[in-house]
């Protein structure tokens, strides 16, 4: 059996796993049924920030790249990354650094290395979003509220960090090399070649302009990522409108953003849900509109995904066979964003 077999199986399993940890206790049929009770109106305006959030995640990653594409030609290529990642093998991340570069002629390691620096700084956003929300919520005990916030400052702090320590790379690699000298175990961990790897990354971001934008259109992106589920919210009836709705929306999405990290899944079924089961328990939710919201969310995300993804993969001239087998033929720098422009 190959590798590839595999690893299909075991995301049968884990999904199937962690959604019959997500239903227990809870008939799927009321899932179901509040499902179809939903307000379509707001459904529909939770659908369309799925591309809200998608087009300023494309300007935030045009501005890594240095505005080397159109906006389009990077809007395509995100797009078709979050189609990738439905499929079991989740290929969505080296599918749009090979779009990227074979496409537009961007280096292959300023692809990967933007989409490395993206990744870190999604991170730190969401630890921040859970820690804003957590502290928000009233059965929480003090401590947990505190130390969340405390949690994201840190991961702020330590990001800041790493840009300094980035625009000063002599200095960050001195004082490692001072601290292997008095700690020799270190040296077998061959730090320095690893801070070096990240370093470089970061070095695009020592640029206090690019830097701006960056931060703005992450803050953007995921207000957009809220801003799919808050309507969704409001259309099963959980919360008004109001503050509420609001927090449970920032700790879904950062709860959900977390299980996505998991790698062996189908599309994320199971862990998605979960995530959102929990985070209704933290407000008191009960499981069955949890379970609905759930789904929903993810159902609209999936849609949206799949929809855009498609009609990114058509624009870009790329198959789903050669993006699923790792290659992407050249062509012309810039043929299918000047169709677009």
């Amino acid at each position: 059996m190959s590798r590839r077999s595999l690893f299909i199986i075991a995301s049968v399993i884990v999904s199937g796993l962690f959604l019959w940890l997500a239903l227990r206790g809870v008939p799927f049929e009321e899932v179901i049924d509040g499902i179809r009770q939903a307000d379509v109106g707001w459904v529909i305006v939770g659908f369309g920030f799925v591309w809200v959030a998608a087009a300023a995640r494309t300007f935030r990653w045009q501005v890594l790249l240095g505005g080397r594409v159109r906006w389009w030609g990077v809007h395509h290529s995100y797009n078709m990354t979050n189609f990738l990642n439905l499929l079991p093998l989740r290929a969505g991340e080296v599918g749009r650094t090979l779009a990227i570069s074979t496409r537009y002629g961007v280096p292959l390691v300023t692809a990967a290395t933007s989409v490395v620096v993206e990744r870190l700084i999604d991170l730190v956003m969401i630890i921040v979003i859970l820690a804003v929300g957590v502290s928000q919520v009233e059965n929480v005990p003090p401590v947990v509220g505190q130390s969340s916030l405390l949690f994201g400052a840190v991961a702020v702090t330590g990001l800041i960090v790493l840009i300094v320590l980035a625009r000063f790379p002599a200095f960050a690699g001195a004082l490692l090399r001072g601290i292997e000298a008095r700690l020799p175990f270190v040296r077998r961990l061959g730090l320095i070649k690893r801070l070096e790897e990240v370093l470089s990354g970061l070095e695009i971001l020592t640029d206090v302009r690019r830097l701006f934008w960056v931060i703005v259109w992450s803050i953007f992106s995921w207000i957009g990522s809220a801003g799919v589920v808050y309507p969704l919210v409001i259309a099963l009836g959980i919360y008004g409108h109001g503050l509420e709705a609001v927090t449970l929306s920032l700790i879904v999405v950062a709860l959900v953003s977390f299980s996505i990290a998991i790698p062996v899944s189908v599309a994320s079924i199971g862990p998605w849900e979960g995530a959102v089961r929990l985070a209704g328990d933290m407000m008191g939710v009960p499981p069955d509109l949890s379970l609905t919201l759930g789904f929903l969310f993810h159902g609209v995300a999936a849609v949206g995904y799949i929809v855009f993804g498609m009609i990114s993969l058509l624009a870009l001239g790329i198959s789903l066979s050669e993006m699923l087998g790792g290659k992407a033929e050249k062509r012309p720098l810039q043929e299918s964003v000047d169709a677009q422009a």
